[in-house]
């Protein structure tokens, strides 16, 4: 079962079928898509895109919600922990790989910020030690978010012919 997470103002929820169209727009977006992967996705992609992520905790116990905006229970974007098993130089595979993306009238709303903060409360709690994430040295706010929530740069990677920062977060310590 996939938890639902709830922060001041964000409910964090399974992501479902009813999510497509509102992630298409978000993915054809070039606000959204330049810094990942920088082309549009089409609603074909998405909808595979959200059948992997409701799989996905299925198989590895771990995967991504849907972000909404609780008050007006609009759509906000999307959160997640995946097995991406990426063929990086440096390798992570064997480490959660954090992820988020937020439709452009979310942006600069401190959203990235606190769902990314919940999704890595939760995985704090399930014992998560390590997790990473992959970010285009030019995504500033994203390189801000991820500052933020505890992760460090680690490396700069070589993924499909192309360089990327690789950032890492471990798991705080408790007394």
């Amino acid at each position: 079962m996939i938890p639902i997470l709830t922060t001041a103002r964000l409910t964090l929820r399974s992501p479902n079928p009813d999510d497509l169209e509102a992630s298409a727009a978000m993915w054809g977006d070039p606000a959204v898509y330049a810094m990942i992967g920088g082309r549009s996705f089409a609603r074909e992609e998405v909808w595979q895109r959200l059948l992997r992520y409701i799989g996905h905790w299925q198989t590895v116990g771990y995967g991504s919600w849907t972000v909404i905006e609780t008050a007006s229970g609009r759509y906000a974007g999307e959160v997640g922990l995946m097995d991406s098993r990426r063929a990086s130089e440096p390798s992570f595979e064997g480490t959660p790989e954090a992820g988020w993306a937020l439709a452009p009238w979310a942006h600069g709303r401190g959203f990235a910020g606190e769902a990314v903060g919940a999704m890595l409360d939760w995985a704090d709690e399930q014992g998560i030690a390590r997790t990473v994430c992959i970010i285009d040295a030019a995504n500033t706010a994203s390189v801000r978010v991820a500052a933020r929530v505890g992760y460090r740069f680690l490396a700069t990677a070589r993924y499909r012919d192309a360089l990327v920062d690789l950032y890492e977060r471990l798991r705080p310590v408790t007394a």
